[in-house]
C-alpha cells in the first residue's frame, strides 16, 4: 500500500474546509463582507482539491521531485551535466557578442570625436565637407522647429 492511501484524506480536507470557514466567519465580522466571502472562497479549495481527485495529483508531484531532488544532489552525473549546462550558455553569450562585433561594417571607421566617419577612403574629403556646410536640421530632430522660431525672434 502507498503512503498516499495511507492518509486519510477526505477528514483532512473536510477538517481544513470547516476550519477555514469558521476563521472566514470571524473575518467576515471583522473586516466586512469582501473579506469574509474571500476567505470563504479559499476555504472551499482544499474540499474542491479532494473532489477533484487534484489531492493525489499534488502527491504525486510532490513525490517526483522529492526523488528528482534526492537523486540529484548525490549523482555526480548530473552535477557535470549542470557544468555542460553553464558552459554552453557563456559559449552562446560570446557567440552573441562576437556576432555584434561582425555584424558593424568593416567600410565605416569612426573618426577622432568618436562619430562613425565616411568610408576610409574618402575621410579627408568627408573632414573637409563636414566643416565647410553648416549642420542641416532633419525631420527627425525635435528641436529643429523650436530652434527656429528662437532664430526668428533674434534669440539664439
Amino acid at each position: 500500500m502507498s503512503t498516499y492511501n495511507q492518509i486519510a484524506w477526505f477528514p483532512l480536507c473536510a477538517g481544513l474546509t470547516g476550519f477555514g470557514l469558521v476563521l472566514s466567519w470571524f473575518v467576515f465580522r471583522r473586516r466586512g463582507l469582501r473579506a469574509g466571502l474571500r476567505g470563504v472562497a479559499w476555504s472551499l479549495l482544499p474540499l474542491a482539491a479532494y473532489l477533484t481527485g487534484a489531492i493525489e495529483m499534488i502527491w504525486k508531484m510532490g513525490v517526483a521531485i522529492g526523488d528528482f531532488a534526492s537523486s540529484f544532489v548525490f549523482s555526480p552525473e548530473k552535477w557535470a551535466g549542470i557544468a555542460v549546462t553553464g558552459l554552453a550558455i557563456v559559449i552562446f553569450v560570446v557567440s552573441g557578442m562576437l556576432r555584434s562585433r561582425a555584424d558593424k561594417p568593416a567600410k565605416e571607421v569612426k573618426g577622432r570625436d568618436g562619430q562613425a566617419g565616411a568610408p576610409a577612403g574618402k575621410k579627408g574629403q568627408a573632414i573637409a565637407a563636414r566643416s565647410s556646410r553648416a549642420p542641416a536640421a532633419t525631420d527627425d530632430d525635435d528641436f529643429s522647429e523650436i530652434e527656429q522660431i528662437l532664430r526668428n525672434r533674434g534669440i539664439s
